[in-house]
Order: structure tokens, then C-alpha cells, then sequence
């Protein structure tokens, strides 16, 4: 008998027994055939033992190469191989077939601050960027991610901030720049983005360009818009400004006329001079690298002028001249809109672009352009297929809402913007800025909600004024009424300010009931709506990123859908902006279910109710948001009637969007 280490040895050649086998003469081993018989009967009995726990490894690898254990090893091996590679092509197809991700300035309205009406932090009786930070809990509660700061560069304060003195210096009034590099990082602790102005038309004629242009230093010298003029002489030429009056101003220490599209502090810079434009892409390298998130692009359309400087036609040719003061009496054909404007916005953008590469930091940019009814104009800001531009233009149409409160108007203003916009554009929508009338003053408390409703379920992003939110008004001033401070609770200044009774401006007095403290405790408050629509908004695929297709328009209703190839649930939007209560027939609408019930209406005592699809009832100044289930898309049968910016597809089955045609 043989143990099996013997056995193996003998198998092996190792160790003792192999070499006293090795020394063993012929004829030894003729004696010896019964030992070597013995031993094949030994190695066939060993074949039969089964792996015990603790075996040697020799034997571990004698029995590991045997069929029965090598193949199922063999075949899970393959099997682990084929998943993984599948497991990675599956991963592949998912993100060669998804759509691109909302950013975040698609995700979240974008809510615009005045930072002297915010918070005061120090009772001086203004608001402040250390005020600011103490608020951002109120964005929190909101669900806004992207904050609009209006500017708070150094500056005279001849325009609230837009004549700026340095563009690397915060003013003395709104605070220092270690209390707005405290204020960024604390925004983006909790995810929150800030968007600043970027004021690139002109100066403030305190600035150290200025001052060294009109001295003709010959670097600076050309960085200001100069021409030849008398200081008792006519102007250039009959351009206005925008506040009224000429665009020119004599400089006694230059001896010439300088152009100022607007206030005669605020100098226009001469973007035809590179220098200038060098000049300002330092100045958003400054602040993309304080780490700001992006920019407003303030007043671009004046940036650039005809260098022939001829008059500007006159909307009536029979009006004298001298009477010419504003700028509604001219065509402005030379001052704004120039051909090269497009040129410089697309290597601003090209700068950020650079930033953007950075994982998670896209930079943005929005552009502020008044065209009024030349929407085209409005529209080049996009850029083109090839060149980027601004994310997007501010849309400005729904700030004339008032001026004719139906559902037609409402449909026309947003088919301005939806008809008009490039495909595959992102839209955007304002109703309401610190240089317009508050909306809730100028169409009326009736209509607030709907406004807030239509604003937030239109697709695109939403930009919300402060205050707008809780339905604030205008104070009963001449200038500057739409810009009181933030009613934050029914204390003192409204909460404004805690320290001392100075205010900038007067308060609404209405602030005891209207403020953000009271309406958080009411569900059923303008606030308490606003919060809830914007969750909805970002968490429902149809509303964040799905069709909007026009359903319903008639004197007083405008109506729409919106919904998501693929997803079972959908919504119908019905907003009342006429001036009577109505009932509504969808009765021809054959996508929509017989009966539809009510997620949530302005009038929150109809949130639940079920209508029937041919009797929607809504009263003056009512929005209702419909929520309903179907497996019948809208859009395939009404193409002319729907837009969505990047067609997506919904597979239920396992929750994933995917790209479609």
C-alpha cells in the first residue's frame, strides 16, 4: 500500500522514493514487478477517493483537471466574459441613445434679485450680498437653483449700479468682495448657481478708461465713442438716447463729443477698437474664475454703431427736427443691431465655453435684447447650427399680458416666441424685471396665479422676479415702484430690515398679510402654489422636457398639453385670463379621456374635482392643472400645433428615456 504522497511522488519523480526508484537495477526491478503492480492498484484505488476538506494542493491539482471540474469552471468563466460584455454594450446603447441631460439653467426657474430691495444685512436701510446669504434657505423652500444677482460692481449709482466704475470691485454699498466670495461658495454648498449682469455697452464716466480716454492717453484714447463737434454747435447727428434727448455730451477736456446710448455718465465703449473687446473678456476671466456660474448679457444690441454716423431715419418725416427726443422717433437703423454684434457675443460665448469644460460647470449665458416686434432679431442670439451663442434671448413678450387679458392675446404673445424660435431651441419666458411694472399691478391680483401657472407649465425655462412669487405690487411712488423691498414677514420693514427702521423705499402696506412668512403656513397661498407647480415642474418629464401643443384658444381660455412619447401620464393646462367664467368643450379633443380630474387649481376648492371632458369650468382668472392617463399621444396627429426642443421617448418598462425620431 502506497499513501497518496508516494503515489504522487512515484507519479513526479520528487523526493525520496523517486530516486531509490532511479537507483534500482534491472533485474530489481523485474523482482520487483509485484510492487510496481501494487502500485498501479494503489493509483487506481486513489482515483476513486473523493476531495476531502484540507487536501494537499498536489492533490487539489490532480482532481481540478479532471472534466467534471474543469468544464463547469470553463463555462462560468465564459459565462462571466459574455456578461460583461454585454453588461458594457447595453451601457453603450444607453448613453449613445439618451437624451443629453437638462442643465442646470433648464432644470430650475431662474430667479432674478435686486440686491438693494433683497435683505439688509447691516441697517443701513439696503439690501446686501451678507443679505443675500442669510436668504438662501427662501431657494431651498422654492426649489430654484439659478440666482440672477442685478449688478453690484463699484459704480455712482447714476443707473442703480449699470454705470459701472471698476468691473473688478463690488461697491461699498452691497458689501466687499471677500462677502461675495463667502456668498458664492455658500450658493454652492447647496447647489445653488449664480448668474451675474455683465454691462458691456459702456462705463460710467468715472471709470479709469474714461477718464484716461478724454486725456487721449494713446492706449485708451480710441476706447470711447469720439467725434468732432462744437460745444455750442449742433450735435453729430440727431441720434437719441434712450432716456430721452441727444446721444451726445460735449468734453471740455478733450474738446470733442463723446456717444452715450443712454445716461450722459454712462459713456459708450468703442467695440470696434479690439482693445475694448480684449478688455472685456478679461473681465468675465475674472469672474468665471472666482468661480461665478454665468452671465447676463446686458443691453448688447447698442454695443456697436454705423461708423458713417448719418442720421437715423425718422418714423415721421414731417416732424420738425427739433422735436425728435426720443427714441421712438427714430428708426434706429445706425445705433443698434450692426453687423460684427454677432461676432463679438459668439467669442464671449467662446470664452465660457472654455470654462465649461470643467465637469459639472457649464457656464451660461442669457442675453438681454429689446426688439419688440422685430422677433427675428431676437431670435440670431441663439446663433447658428454651427456657432453658439446665448443659450438663450430673454423672451419679453409676456410682459404685455396685461395690455389685453384673454386666452387669444395669451396664445398670440406665446406663439411670438414658440413660432419664431430656431427647432431645437430652448425657450424661456419673463414676466416681470426691475424695469417693468409689477404683473400683478399691472393685470391684477385676479390674475396672479394663472400668470405664476402659465409661467411655470409653459416648456422652457421660467425667469421669476422677487416678490413674484408671493404676488407683491407696486408701492404708490413715481419712480422705482416695482422695486420695494422683499416682504419677508409682517415684523418690522416687513423683516427687510431687523436692525433699524431705514428702507431705501417705501414698503407695500400691504406687507402684514402679503409676505413669505404668512403664505409658507398657507397651502393655499400664492407662494404655497408656486413652490408646488415648480416641484411638479421638475419632477414630471412632460413638463420639464416633453411636447407643448396648443389644444384650446378662444376669448378666454388658453389651453394646452403637455406630455411625453412613451409615458402613459400627461397634463392639460386650462387658464382662464378672460373675463367671465366659462365652460370649456374638448369634447372634439379625442386624445383626452372622457373625464378629467383635477391635480391642482388656483382655486384650490376645485383641486381634486372631475369634469367631463366636453364641460370644463373655469372662473375668471382660473388655472387648472390637469393630470390624465392615456396611451394616445397628442402631437403625431396635430404636428402644427406642437414643439418640443429635443424629441425624447419614454420606455416604461424599464423607466429609461431614450432618443427618438
Amino acid at each position: 500500500y502506497y499513501d497518496p504522497l508516494t503515489v504522487l511522488s512515484l507519479m513526479y519523480g520528487d523526493g525520496p522514493a523517486a530516486r531509490d526508484n532511479i537507483s534500482v537495477s534491472d533485474s530489481e526491478e523485474k523482482r520487483d514487478s509485484i510492487g510496481v503492480k501494487r502500485l498501479s492498484d494503489a493509483r487506481d484505488e486513489y482515483t476513486q477517493i473523493k476531495p476531502y476538506a484540507g487536501m494537499p494542493k498536489e492533490v487539489l491539482v490532480l482532481y481540478s483537471s479532471k472534466a467534471r471540474y474543469r468544464v463547469p469552471r470553463e463555462i462560468l468563466f465564459w459565462l462571466t466574459v459574455c456578461c460583461t460584455l454585454a453588461l458594457v454594450a447595453v451601457t453603450i446603447a444607453v448613453i449613445a441613445l439618451s437624451p443629453k441631460c437638462l442643465s442646470w439653467w433648464q432644470a430650475s426657474p431662474v430667479y432674478q434679485i435686486y440686491p438693494r430691495s433683497f435683505k439688509d444685512s447691516d441697517g443701513d436701510g439696503v439690501g446686501d450680498l451678507k443679505g443675500i446669504k442669510e436668504k438662501l434657505d427662501h431657494f431651498e423652500y422654492l426649489n430654484i437653483k439659478s440666482i440672477w444677482i442685478s449688478p453690484f460692481y463699484r459704480s455712482p449709482m447714476k443707473d442703480f449700479g449699470y454705470d459701472v466704475e471698476d468691473f473688478r470691485d463690488i461697491d461699498p454699498l452691497f458689501g466687499t468682495m471677500k462677502d461675495f466670495e463667502e456668498l458664492l461658495a455658500t450658493m454652492h454648498s447647496k447647489g445653488l448657481r449664480l448668474i451675474m449682469d455683465f454691462i458691456p455697452n459702456h462705463t460710467s464716466d468715472r471709470h479709469r478708461w474714461f477718464n484716461l480716454s478724454r486725456t487721449r492717453d494713446p492706449h485708451y484714447e480710441d476706447y470711447y465713442v469720439w467725434t468732432d463737434c462744437k460745444p455750442d454747435g449742433p450735435k453729430p447727428n440727431n441720434w437719441v438716447s434712450i432716456f430721452g434727448n441727444s446721444s451726445w455730451t460735449y468734453d471740455e477736456v478733450r474738446g470733442q463729443c463723446y456717444l452715450h446710448q443712454f445716461l450722459k455718465e454712462q459713456p459708450d465703449l468703442n467695440f470696434r477698437n479690439p482693445d475694448v473687446i480684449n478688455e472685456m473678456i478679461d473681465i468675465i476671466h475674472f469672474w468665471l474664475d472666482k468661480g461665478v456660474d454665468g452671465f447676463r448679457m446686458d443691453a448688447v444690441k447698442h454695443m456697436l454703431e454705423a461708423p458713417h454716423m448719418r442720421d437715423e431715419p425718422q418714423v415721421d418725416p414731417n416732424k420738425p427736427p427739433e422735436l425728435v427726443t426720443t427714441e421712438w422717433d427714430l428708426h434706429s437703423d445706425y445705433t443698434t443691431s450692426q453687423v460684427g454684434l454677432h461676432d463679438i457675443l459668439r467669442e464671449f460665448r467662446a470664452q465660457m465655453d472654455i470654462y465649461s469644460q470643467e465637469p459639472g460647470r457649464y457656464r451660461f449665458m442669457v442675453i438681454e435684447s429689446y426688439d419688440y416686434e422685430e422677433v427675428y432679431k431676437t431670435m440670431m442670439y441663439y446663433g447658428t447650427k454651427l456657432e453658439k451663442e446665448g443659450d438663450f434671448p430673454f423672451n419679453f413678450y409676456l410682459l404685455d399680458l396685461p395690455q389685453n387679458t384673454s386666452g387669444a392675446w395669451a396664445k398670440h404673445l406665446v406663439h411670438l416666441w414658440m413660432g419664431n424660435m430656431p427647432k431645437g431651441k430652448w425657450p424661456n419666458w419673463v414676466v416681470g424685471n426691475h424695469d417693468r411694472t409689477r404683473i400683478s399691478s399691472s393685470a391684477g391680483q385676479l390674475y396672479v396665479r394663472a400668470i405664476n401657472m402659465l409661467l411655470l407649465t409653459l416648456p422652457g425655462t421660467a425667469t421669476t422676479y422677487y416678490g413674484e412669487e408671493i404676488g407683491m405690487e407696486n408701492i404708490n411712488v413715481t419712480a422705482n415702484p416695482q422695486r420695494s423691498p422683499l416682504q419677508w414677514n409682517a415684523n418690522m420693514n416687513a423683516g427687510f430690515n431687523d436692525k433699524t427702521n431705514l428702507t431705501w423705499l417705501p414698503l407695500h402696506p400691504d406687507y402684514e398679510t402679503v409676505n413669505v412668512e404668512a403664505q409658507m403656513k398657507d397651502d393655499g397661498s400664492v407662494l404655497a402654489q408656486y413652490r408646488f407647480l415648480n416641484t411638479l415642474r421638475q419632477s414630471e418629464l412632460p413638463l420639464n422636457r416633453g411636447w407643448f401643443c396648443y389644444v384650446h384658444t378662444d376669448a378666454n381660455v388658453f389651453s394646452y398639453i403637455r406630455e411625453l412619447d412613451g409615458l402613459k401620464r400627461a397634463f392639460l393646462i386650462v387658464v382662464n385670463f378672460g373675463k367671465e367664467s366659462v365652460v370649456t368643450d374638448l369634447s372634439s379633443v379625442r386624445e383626452l379621456p372622457d373625464e378629467l380630474k383635477v391635480l391642482m387649481s388656483t382655486n384650490k376648492v376645485n383641486d381634486g374635482k372631475v369634469f367631463p371632458k366636453s364641460r370644463i369650468q373655469t372662473e375668471v382668472g382660473e388655472g387648472l392643472v390637469i393630470q390624465y392617463s392615456t396611451n394616445t399621444r397628442f402631437n403625431p396627429n396635430h404636428p402644427e400645433e406642437c414643439y418640443i426642443s429635443e424629441k425624447a421617448c419614454y420606455l416604461e418598462t424599464i423607466g429609461i428615456l431614450y432618443k427618438c425620431q
